[in-house]
C-alpha cells in the first residue's frame, strides 16, 4: 500500500512540472488517503500483531 501511495506521489509530481493542476490535485488526494491508511494499518499490526500463546 506504501507502494501505491509513492506512486500517486510521482504521478502528481510528474503532472505538477507539465501543468496539469487538477490531475496533481487528484493524485496528490489519492497519495495522501493511502498513506494514512498505511500508517493506521501499520500501527494497528504493531499494537495487535504479537500474540503470546
Amino acid at each position: 500500500m506504501l507502494h501505491y501511495a509513492v506512486v500517486f506521489f510521482v504521478i502528481a509530481v510528474i503532472a505538477a512540472v507539465l501543468g496539469f493542476g487538477g490531475l496533481a490535485g487528484a493524485a496528490v488526494g489519492i497519495a495522501k488517503i493511502l498513506f494514512f491508511v498505511f500508517l493506521i494499518l501499520f500501527v494497528l499490526s504493531l499494537i495487535f500483531g504479537r500474540r503470546k500463546v
